[in-house]
């Protein structure tokens, strides 16, 4: 099933990432001991339409449409541009960068959202944005 949205052109990392959790165990579990966290992504598009993917790094390494998985809720949530998603994900600009302009919105633990970076990173090598 894919995670993309063609209204939100950058949620097609969100299936790169899927495939980069799923394809290597290892990595997976890997990257829930890093991440220890529930992150979801409230996107926001051009047409100013908002949609909620999510990122399970606390249990499964699952990644799914919505605020977080069925039964749970998000440790954190990133809220940005469909613009902003896409340069992050492409390693065109940084986390830390967007915050401080007020491009990205944390709720939540923000020292988790820290966490986030290196797997953004292992979807660059996948995402072709």
């Amino acid at each position: 099933m894919s995670l993309k949205n063609d209204e939100f052109p950058s949620s097609a990392a969100f299936d790169a990432i899927s495939s980069s959790l799923s394809s290597d165990d290892s990595e997976r579990k890997d990257a829930i001991k890093k991440g220890n966290a529930v992150f979801s992504f409230a996107i926001k598009n051009k047409a100013g339409k908002v949609e909620s993917w999510f990122i399970d790094l606390k249990k499964t390494g699952e990644v799914g449409k919505g605020d977080a998985p069925s039964g749970g809720k998000a440790d954190v949530t990133l809220s940005l541009s469909d613009d902003d998603f896409s340069k992050l994900v492409a390693g065109k600009t940084q986390a830390q960068r967007l915050f401080m302009s007020g491009k990205l919105k944390i709720k939540g633990d923000v020292m988790k959202a820290t966490k986030m970076e290196p797997v953004l990173k292992k979807a660059q090598t996948k995402s072709k944005l």
